[in-house]
């Protein structure tokens, strides 16, 4: 798989998406508990439809995140994915919340913030509900923390929101948006 911002027309090669389909083929038939409803063959049908979610997921996939299938929504007619690695991803870490935290860093600042990574990826970062409905299909984030999409009066305020796995709970916390720690990532949601 290709790094990160190689690719900028977010196109992938034939190899590129031989070797993703069978990635998420395998993810996708080991985890059947997340997608009991759902046939790979029409989910990978709709991304030979759609390039670029194709290539969103092997952003996702080359960042840690392990994408895979979480559910169908009928309505819209759109399987979603989301990261489903045990961990927050590795490759999206120490980041602060927003642009706006990172440029008011006047020390120390990270690399990047979420934000503009997802925005890059092509996904959107998770909401504190969507990261409480992956917590029911198997717990994610016991030893990281994962930042979710922060309400406009905390981010106003100064604030971001993060959520973890401990005590058999999922917990909400906030911190400073410019903050960023070596063991809080993102995950993110990609829907098709």
């Amino acid at each position: 798989m290709t790094k990160t911002n190689e690719i900028s027309n977010k196109e992938l090669s034939l190899e590129q998406r031989e070797e993703i389909f069978k990635v998420l083929k395998e993810r996708f038939e080991k985890n059947m508990h997340r997608h009991e409803d759902v046939e790979w063959a029409k989910v990978q049908a709709r991304l030979e439809a759609n390039p670029e979610k194709l290539w969103s997921l092997n952003e996702m996939e080359i960042t840690g995140g392990e994408p895979d299938v979480v559910e169908y929504d009928k309505d819209m007619d759109e399987y979603i994915f989301y990261d489903c690695s045990a961990e927050s991803p590795k490759g999206r870490r120490s980041a602060c919340y927003d642009r706006e935290a990172l440029e008011a860093r006047k020390k120390h600042k990270p690399e990047n913030n979420v934000i503009d990574m997802a925005a890059a990826m092509g996904i959107e970062l998770l909401t504190e509900k969507q990261y409480r409905t992956l917590q029911k299909l198997e717990n994610f984030d016991k030893k990281t923390s994962s930042w979710v999409q922060t309400p406009s009066d905390i981010r106003e305020r100064g604030g971001a929101l993060f959520c973890d796995w401990r005590y058999g709970h999922v917990f909400l916390y906030h911190n400073g948006a410019d903050s960023y720690y070596g063991a809080r990532g993102f995950r993110g949601s990609l829907r098709v």
